[in-house]
C-alpha cells in the first residue's frame, strides 16, 4: 500500500522593499527572523523587465546562500503607490517606471513563487501589528516619515484599502491651503511640511526671511537637511528647535483630524524623522491632544516603532505575505 506524502509547510517568505534609491531583500523565517538580506540598485534599472530579472536572482542567490529556497512559500512587496487589489504599482513618482505597472505579477513569473504587494506604509503598519508595536492592537494608525509621510490605517485588526487599494493617504491630505506645492501637483500636503524634506524646506525658508543667529547660516542655505537642522537642535540652537516645533504643530494638527475618522488607540510613528526625538514628538503629541475634540482627550496615544528602521521594511512585506497564505494568522515574537 503506497504511503500518503505530506507536504511540510514552507516556512521562509521573502521581504522586499521598492524605494526610489534601493530595492531591499531579505528572508525571514516565521518569527521575523531575517536570515539573510541583500539589495539592488532601484534607480539603475530604467527598464522594469530587467528590475523584475534581477530582483529574481537576487532572491535565488541569497536563499540559495542559506539553502533554502525550495523552502519559500511567498513573497511580500512594499512600494510607493502599490495596490493590493491589483499587485500593480501605480504612477509611483519616484519611480523610474512610469504609469502602471503589474510588479507582483511579473515577479511571480520570474520567480514561480506566488507574490502578494502592497503600499510600503501599509507594509510597515502589518509588520508593527505582527513584530512591533502595535502587537495586541486592533486599531492604531502607522505614520512613516522619511522623505515623505506615509501612513497605514487599521481598525478592527484589519488593514484598511478602500474600495481602490489606495486609502490612507494622510500625508496627501491638505493641511495648509494653498501652501507649498507638493509632488503628487496639490497644495498644502501634510507631507510638504512633516516629512524630512519638508523640515528642510521650512529651514530654507525661515532663513531667507528671518535674520536670527543660527548655526545653519554656517550652511549652504540650499544644501540645508533635516539632519543638519536636528544637529543644530541638539547645540540648543533656537532657529533649528523652533523648525522642529513647527513640524510638530502641523503633524499634530493633521494627526487629531485623522483620530476623529477612526479612533485609534494609537499613532506609531515610524522613520527616520523620529530620530530627532522630543524635538519632533513633543510639539506633535501636545498639538494633537489641543486639536482633538474632547471625547478623545487623553485617549490615543503616541508611540515611536519598536521595528529596527533597517529591517522593518522588510519585515512588514514578508508579515504581508505571511497573512495572504496562512489565513491571517498572527506570527509574533
Amino acid at each position: 500500500m503506497a504511503k500518503t506524502q505530506i507536504n511540510e509547510p514552507k516556512p521562509y517568505v521573502v521581504g522586499i522593499d521598492v524605494g526610489g534609491t534601493n530595492s531591499v531583500i531579505g528572508i525571514v523565517d516565521t518569527r521575523g527572523n531575517i536570515l539573510r538580506s541583500s539589495s539592488i540598485k532601484t534607480a539603475a534599472h530604467l527598464d522594469v523587465e530587467d528590475f523584475v530579472n534581477d530582483l529574481a536572482a537576487e532572491i535565488k542567490k541569497i536563499a540559495d546562500a542559506e539553502n533554502v529556497y525550495d523552502k519559500i512559500h511567498g513573497i511580500g512587496i512594499g512600494a510607493p503607490n502599490g495596490n493590493y487589489f491589483t499587485g500593480s504599482i501605480d504612477f509611483a513618482p519616484n519611480l523610474p517606471w512610469k504609469g502602471r505597472i503589474p510588479l507582483a505579477h511579473m515577479l511571480g513569473e520570474a520567480t514561480g513563487i506566488p507574490v502578494a504587494l502592497t503600499n510600503d506604509a501599509n507594509a510597515a503598519a502589518i509588520g508593527e501589528m505582527t513584530y512591533g508595536a502595535a502587537r495586541g492592537m486592533k486599531d492604531f494608525i502607522e505614520i512613516t516619515l522619511g522623505t515623505g509621510v506615509g501612513s497605514g490605517i487599521v481598525v478592527g485588526g484589519k488593514l484598511v484599502y478602500g474600495h481602490d487599494g489606495f486609502a490612507g493617504e494622510i500625508g496627501h491630505t491638505i493641511i495648509r491651503r494653498n501652501g507649498r506645492m507638493c509632488g503628487c501637483g496639490r497644495q498644502g500636503c501634510v507631507e510638504t511640511y512633516c516629512s524630512a524634506t519638508g523640515v528642510a524646506r521650512t529651514a530654507r525658508e525661515f532663513l531667507e526671511i528671518r535674520e536670527d543667529a543660527s548655526l545653519l547660516r554656517e550652511l549652504p542655505i540650499e544644501e540645508v537637511t533635516s539632519k543638519d537642522v536636528y544637529d543644530a537642535a541638539m547645540k540648543g540652537d533656537k532657529l533649528a528647535i523652533e523648525i522642529f516645533e513647527s513640524a510638530g504643530t502641523i503633524l499634530g494638527e493633521a494627526l487629531a483630524d485623522a483620530v476623529a475618522y477612526t479612533s485609534p488607540e494609537a499613532i506609531i510613528l515610524f522613520g527616520g524623522l523620529t530620530r530627532a526625538g522630543d524635538f519632533i514628538l513633543e510639539p506633535t503629541k501636545r498639538h494633537m491632544e489641543k486639536n482633538l475634540l474632547n471625547i478623545y482627550r487623553g485617549k490615543v496615544k503616541i508611540l515611536v516603532s519598536e521595528l529596527s528602521e533597517s529591517d522593518a521594511a522588510v519585515l512588514g512585506a514578508s508579515a504581508k505575505r505571511t497573512f495572504i497564505r496562512i489565513g491571517a494568522k498572527r506570527i509574533l515574537n
